[in-house]
């Protein structure tokens, strides 16, 4: 079950909140140094990641699941959040280049077709990461932090879901090796956390962070021509698509 989107806000407002998000935003920016002309989509609640993008990316846009409800972000210029029902996404096919999942996963109803709607929207070549709270961390046993809530995972269940949704694991992360408590000592000593934490006890870090390519196979022959066999039936008329949420930024813009 997702957290309810104001919790989320207010976490990230605390000094705690704001640790965090310096801390797993580096660790995001060195996954994706370079976005220029690629479009950006945030799925959960990744807005406190999604700024750094904004000046270098073509498109920006943060989708939040109805389960978690809505912020207007940012809140300056023009609104690109959008509420939508996660396993069905108001976007085409193949329409973006970089997928972010931040406080998702773990509180998703239905994994795996969440995982296959993120599939269908990213486009070949394309990268997902997904941010998820590590199992085996400090942050996943707590109360504190929205990273305490929901499933947390393991590398191996990552795995396993990815590959099921037709994706392929490339590169693996990690952050948040401080304590998730808001003691000023530790808030301070954050940096030096994370440094001792990376070389001392990588497994236990607090969040997970894997990128992952969409796998694309190509039909045999076999099963092409079992399909031109096949007996024709006569078309029928499917329901109008709803209007896409690129489409709605190009008619605003």
């Amino acid at each position: 079950m997702h957290l309810d989107v104001v919790d989320l806000r207010d976490f990230y407002g605390r000094p705690l909140g704001r640790v965090a998000r310096r801390l797993v935003g580096r660790a995001v920016r060195a996954c994706w140094p370079n976005v220029a002309g690629m479009s950006v989509v945030g799925l959960g609640y990744a807005t406190p990641f999604l700024g750094m993008f904004r000046d270098e990316a073509t498109r920006v846009a943060a989708l939040m699941p109805a389960q978690q409800g809505v912020l207007h972000w940012p809140r300056d210029g023009k609104f690109l959040t959008g509420l939508v029902d996660e396993v069905c996404l108001p976007l085409s096919d193949s329409s973006v280049d970089r997928l972010l999942l931040v406080h998702h996963l773990e509180g998703a109803d239905q994994l795996r077709p969440a995982l296959r709607e993120a599939w269908r929207v990213l486009a070949p070549g394309g990268r997902i990461l997904i941010v998820a709270p590590n199992r085996r961390g400090m942050w996943a046993r707590g109360e504190g932090s929205p990273f305490g809530s929901g499933q947390p995972f393991s590398r191996g269940q990552l795995v396993s879901l990815l590959r099921n949704a037709m994706f392929t694991p490339v590169e693996w992360s990690s952050a948040l090796y401080m304590p998730p408590v808001g003691w000023r000592m530790f808030l301070r000593s954050a940096i030096a956390w994370e440094r001792l934490g990376a070389t001392l006890w990588p497994r236990f870090s607090g969040v997970i962070l894997v990128e992952a390519t969409k796998q694309i196979y190509a039909p045999t022959g076999h099963r092409e021509r079992a399909r031109r066999r096949l007996p024709l039936v006569a078309p029928v008329r499917a329901p109008a698509p709803a209007r896409d949420l690129w489409m709605d930024a190009a008619d605003d813009e």
